[in-house]
């Protein structure tokens, strides 16, 4: 039998790669502010955490400043960036496998929630999640704790034990263990294994199969 019963997924470096369409999208809200940046490895660091973490972090953006280029940022973002987005090929048949296990899916991601139920559709595994919970448009819920916080509200009739949460980058692993449940850190996608085991990731895993062996 399974040791989780509520299974939480990040989307983005862990579901599916989407550099080109974050990052094109950085780039576009940065040239709109006045800052050219032809490198889009550089933007890389965009991928996971909070768009107002990030533009203040790497920008030095004030608050006026990071609403700005979230503005612009999402003006890109829902026309062409999050289709230009590729699952990772065994994405689908891990999501089948869990299913059929009789386990809950449920995509937890500090994308806005909208966003996030857009490309699942687009992806064709909608039928797959249970819940699809991101961020709000209005920039609350945008860290990966508040959003960990309200499935677990959600799901109150099951113990801390149940949940696990499976992401690529720190946020992911901090969210779990502030809330703590327990966290599986992959790093097939944009966190390194170092940035993971510095978090305290329950477990690692480097492929999917890896996950499959932790999770059933």
């Amino acid at each position: 039998m399974a040791k989780y019963k509520l299974i939480l997924l990040d989307l983005d470096g862990t579901l599916s790669d989407p550099k080109e369409g974050i990052t094109k999208s950085v780039q576009y809200a940065l040239q709109r502010l006045g800052i050219n940046e032809p490198n889009l490895d550089k933007l890389e660091p965009f991928i996971g955490p909070p768009l107002q973490q990030s533009f203040a972090e790497y920008y030095n953006f004030n608050e006026k400043q990071t609403q700005q280029a979230i503005y612009f940022y999402r003006e890109r973002f829902k026309q062409k960036g999050m289709y230009e987005n590729e699952l990772y090929p065994e994405i689908p048949q891990l999501l089948k496998s869990l299913q059929e296990q009789h386990l809950t899916l449920i995509v937890a991601t500090s994308k806005p929630t909208i966003f996030a139920e857009q490309i699942i559709k687009y992806f064709n595994i909608e039928q797959y999640f249970s819940l699809i919970v991101g961020s709000n448009l209005d920039g609350t819920r945008t860290s990966k704790t508040d959003v960990i916080q309200y499935i677990i509200n959600k799901y109150n009739d099951h113990p801390l034990e149940d949940f696990v949460m499976i992401g690529d980058r720190k946020h992911d692993i901090i969210g779990a263990n502030t809330l703590q449940i327990d966290s599986i850190g992959v790093t097939y996608g944009y966190g390194s294994t170092n940035e993971l085991r510095k978090e305290n990731a329950t477990y690692i895993a480097h492929t999917l199969d890896d996950i499959i062996e932790l999770l059933i």
